[in-house]
């Protein structure tokens, strides 16, 4: 049996190592100085180094560590009847995404994993947002989604993100509520993960060393980019999520693989 020093010793030792701990330290300055696009650097990022199994997993492990404290302190806060029908939703379609990830070959994942980036790049450009009070079939929609994008790729945010900013909650209810929501799908997936096996000790121990620079770097960009103009960092933000998206593209693997 493989020990855990073992484990360590060779994720370490992996010539690729050096490149995912940038790229988990960028995606946690982004995440911290302008509260989104972690996934959307990440995920394609990894992606493309390793595969999108071990993109996922690893983001899953430092998402859980890093959300739950917020999380839980937001749960007195959240409006239940809202965050419950999108969660019950997320929940169903959750397996069915780690299925995607287990069965569909990785390149065409990445395909998957680069339409899916520009398209929600392209509505968080634009600024689009629902109009109108969300009724039943379209909460469900957005939790179905949601939890399908989230098992599969771990991309499950844009969607409930732009979906509470649509309503008319207070913005600290609706921080609330996605709080909430994402600290119980990430429960949700992990059950769903290890129930269809796909935690691993390599990619359980990868996830837990890169969620140390992934965290460090999301303070840092908190502390560092507090009170500047939110709009010119967000521009930042775009532009590293599109050039993630383009340089996750399979068709580019000669050049960076």
């Amino acid at each position: 049996m493989t020990s855990l020093h073992s484990i360590l010793t060779d994720a370490l030792a992996d010539p690729r190592f050096p490149l995912a701990l940038a790229i988990a330290a960028l995606a946690g300055l982004v995440r911290g100085f302008s509260g989104f696009g972690s996934a959307l650097i990440y995920i394609p990022l990894v992606a493309t180094i390793y595969d999108p199994r071990v993109a996922a997993v690893t983001l899953l492990l430092i998402d859980s560590i890093g959300g739950a404290p917020f999380g839980l302190r937001a749960l007195p806060q959240c409006n239940w009847r809202e965050v419950l029908p999108i969660f019950l939703a997320a929940a169903v379609a959750v397996p069915f995404g780690t299925m995607a990830l287990l069965v569909v070959d990785p390149t065409v994942l990445r395909w998957f994993i680069a339409v899916l980036v520009f398209s929600l790049l392209a509505l968080l450009v634009y600024g689009w947002r629902y109009h109108g009070r969300p009724g039943l079939p379209v909460t469900i929609g957005v939790g179905l989604f949601s939890g399908f994008g989230g098992g599969a790729v771990q991309i499950a945010g844009p969607a409930v993100i732009m979906y509470w900013l649509a309503g008319d909650d207070p913005a600290a209810k609706a921080r609330a509520n996605l709080l909430v929501y994402f600290m119980l799908n990430n429960v949700v997936m992990c059950l769903s993960y290890f129930w269809q096996g796909v935690f691993t000790a390599n990619v359980v121990v990868l996830g837990l060393v890169l969620s140390v620079p992934f965290l460090a770097a999301m303070a840092a960009g908190a502390y560092f980019f507090k009170g500047a103009s939110e709009a010119l960092y967000r521009r930042i933000a775009y532009v590293i999520v599109a050039l993630a998206g383009l340089v996750s593209l399979p068709i580019l693997d000669g050049f960076f693989r």
